[in-house]
């Protein structure tokens, strides 16, 4: 049996109808990436490309926020320009929590689906943090204080900001992760997930990072939580075929149902909540 043949018997989903700028059909499970980015020797015709020979569709996605080349509606606008009749969805990676500031509704609801993370945040200090840089992350004394801080900031996350997706979930600095089994513990994983649920917003199964573990998947789904796999590549060299995703579809023996696709139009995020709260 070919790759793409298992991946297809794995998730027994449905091919995308590409057809841009109609939507097109929203595929699921291993059959889709929703977190891929042109960079890192990565043009946009190498993904196209490497879509349609994988049969994995995906949803290209452009960053903004407080202190990035895109940081305003103009960048966005240029980008949607681009990815205009391209069978591919067009997403937005909100950086940080200052994007509800820069960019109006307007602009934001022309993407097909918004997401984000809680690897940029501020301490009770005041101190803007991202995860994945050491030196803004410094020494953490007190994992345990750390964690409750974390889970409290990617719940606010959650109820106040108009996202469709939940990505990079679980992400702990390097300084903690190999303590991540033991630090997210149940009731913290609990949290996480109540607050995914309570304002319909979808998981992502990160190939790059391999979380959240299959614990986590498994919680989550037990509370209704809908899944989506994604990547996060920094390049061409990084961008699979879901592997991580797929092993996790197998051992948590996720389902069709299981899946998160991108909203409806008038039922995306921006389009239910509001930016400012």
């Amino acid at each position: 049996m070919s790759f793409l043949r298992a991946f297809a018997s794995l998730t027994l989903l449905s091919i995308p109808v590409l057809a841009q700028p109609a939507r097109p059909a929203a595929p699921t499970g291993a059959l889709a990436d929703y977190h891929v980015h042109v960079k890192g020797g990565l043009t946009l015709d190498d993904a196209l490309r490497r879509s349609s020979a994988t049969g994995i569709h995906y949803g290209i996605a452009i960053n903004g926020g407080l202190g990035l080349p895109v940081s305003s509606n103009e960048g966005l606008e240029a980008f949607l320009r681009e990815m205009r009749g391209k069978p591919v969805y067009a997403a937005f990676q909100a950086e940080g929590r200052e994007w509800v500031r820069l960019f109006t509704r307007p602009t934001l609801e022309k993407f097909d689906y918004v997401f984000t993370d809680s690897m940029t945040w501020t301490d009770d200090s005041g101190r803007r943090m991202r995860l994945w840089i050491e030196n803004e992350v410094g020494n953490i004394a007190d994992p345990q204080a750390f964690m409750d801080t974390l889970v409290r900031r990617a719940t606010g996350i959650f109820d106040n900001e108009p996202i469709d997706l939940y990505v990079n979930p679980t992400f702990l600095p390097t300084r903690i992760a190999a303590g991540y089994d033991a630090l997210w513990t149940p009731a913290r994983m609990q949290r996480i997930v109540d607050g995914l649920a309570a304002n319909g917003i979808g998981m992502e199964i990160n190939n790059r990072y391999r979380i959240p573990s299959a614990a986590f998947i498994r919680l989550a789904k037990r509370s209704g939580v809908k899944f989506a796999c994604g990547t996060n590549n920094t390049g061409a060299d990084d961008l699979g075929r879901n592997e991580y995703c797929a092993e996790m579809i197998r051992q948590c023996d996720l389902r069709e149902a299981d899946f998160w696709v991108p909203p409806a139009d008038g039922r995306k995020a921006v389009q239910r909540k509001p930016l400012l709260r």
